[in-house]
């Protein structure tokens, strides 16, 4: 046999239905791995919600998640990003870096469900004394990675390239005066070392039936700004308000003005944009005019040029108002994610990938959301998809489900065998693009 005839031998026997039917085997594989460590992450996710741990203090959580890779075999990071760990599963071929992230945290929240594996855990947050519970699904995300990493290492021959776990203390935010989070994560490397050539990330969801996915292609979650407004007029007796200039009336007035910038100065048409002020502070008696009063709240947008324009407008509002009343207003503005933008060319890659693990008729495409995730700091390094999973008992009205960060929030376990099959799927049918 000639040269050229067995080079086209070779490409007859490995053609693409060939590599369809080896990813197709695989994903058999982790179907039957799936099934088999389900009731093991149940497990795993009652554990971590009975022990719900804050920002920058998930210790225990760390240590289990850390032994676990360990006893793997997956190389293992700890103390990344203060509490974070990292785990790095090198295949038995040669193919992309893949990363997978799950966040850690809980909330200061006290628990209200009545399940056996309630959270009666207390502690303190920025100096009160607070509950904690994880109200916001970060425990189903825990239990699903490391059921991810356990399904994938016993595939390990079979994997072309490295996937990088990647569990992410401080998602809900660190503690007053600390760093964390997915930014401090980014700073400290972790989407180096091997470089990461794409990421994943999922969030479970209480309004969305269990079973179903929902994602959205380019700008999915709002950027989340802080604001503070510091109001300083002149303090004067209650009787007599035409001595002093009254800061709380003048915080009044810039409450309505900004949100003249929602409803009057944004193209709500290119994206939608929310202004809330949730903190008000002045004043110490009921006759007595402060000299000084504070806003606290918060901005989302959709659009980076979007939230440049109405940082502007909101710090021209709070002086302009103040300034026409004889006050002046200091205003501060901190970012504290981006938007979370999903690369519209992966998205489109990948789409195949979550139909294959929950049907093509369980995967949709949605609206944008002005909640915001940290998890936009990793797309500014690779290009990045997450996406919504379902976490509500079938048949349920979602308008009656309890939302996340609220003391009744809780989620159908079930739903978290279709978040393992996806992270899996989407790792096979990657590292077989490249």
């Amino acid at each position: 046999m000639g040269k050229s005839t067995l080079i086209i031998v070779l490409l007859f026997l490995y053609t693409p239905s060939n590599a369809q039917n080896e990813n197709a085997k695989l994903k058999e594989k982790v179907s039957v791995a799936v099934n088999n460590i389900e009731s093991k992450c149940i497990d795993w996710r009652r554990d971590f919600h009975e022990h719900p741990e804050l920002g920058n203090r998930e210790t225990r959580t760390a240590g289990i998640i850390a032994a676990h890779l360990k006893k793997l075999g997956i190389q293992t990071m700890e103390g990344v990003g203060k509490t974070g760990v990292v785990g790095v599963l090198v295949g038995g071929k040669p193919g992309p870096c893949i990363a997978l992230r799950a966040d850690i945290d809980a909330l200061p929240i006290i628990e209200r469900v009545n399940i056996p594996f309630a959270s009666k855990v207390k502690t303190t947050y920025n100096g009160q004394d607070v509950g904690a519970m994880h109200a916001c699904g970060h425990d189903t995300h825990i239990a699903m990675l490391m059921s991810v990493a356990e399904v994938l290492s016993g595939m390990k021959n079979e994997i072309k390239g490295t996937v990088k776990f990647i569990f992410q203390p401080a998602e809900e935010g660190p503690p007053d005066g600390e760093e964390g989070g997915a930014p401090l994560m980014v700073k400290e490397g972790v989407m180096e070392n091997p470089k990461v050539d794409v990421i994943f990330g999922l969030h479970i969801e209480s309004n969305i039936e269990v079973g179903n996915i929902e994602y959205k292609s380019g700008s999915f979650m709002a950027s989340s700004d802080w604001f503070t407004i510091k109001v300083k007029g002149k303090g004067s007796h209650g009787s007599q308000p035409w001595l002093g200039v009254d800061p709380i009336q003048i915080s009044a007035q810039i409450i309505e003005g900004l949100q003249s910038i929602v409803s009057r100065q944004s193209d709500l048409t290119k994206a939608p944009v929310v202004i809330t002020v949730g903190k008000i502070h002045g004043g110490v008696r009921n006759n007595i005019i402060p000299e000084e009063c504070i806003l606290d709240g918060t901005i989302r947008t959709l659009d980076n040029a979007m939230q440049q324009e109405v940082h502007k407008k909101l710090k021209l509002t709070a002086e302009k108002i103040a300034e026409a009343s004889g006050a002046t207003a200091e205003i501060t503005i901190d970012t504290k994610t981006l938007v979370t933008y999903n690369t519209p060319e992966l998205v489109k890659k990948m789409i195949p990938s979550l139909q294959s693990a929950a049907g093509i008729d369980n995967v949709k495409e949605r609206e944008w959301v002005t909640g915001a995730e940290d998890f936009s700091y990793y797309g500014t390094k690779a290009p990045s998809f997450f996406f919504y999973l379902g976490g509500m008992k079938k048949g349920r009205d979602p308008k009656t489900a309890p939302p996340h960060h609220t003391p009744d929030f809780e989620i159908d376990e079930s739903g978290m065998k279709t978040g393992i099959k996806a992270f899996c799927n989407l790792v096979i049918d990657y590292m077989n693009m490249k």
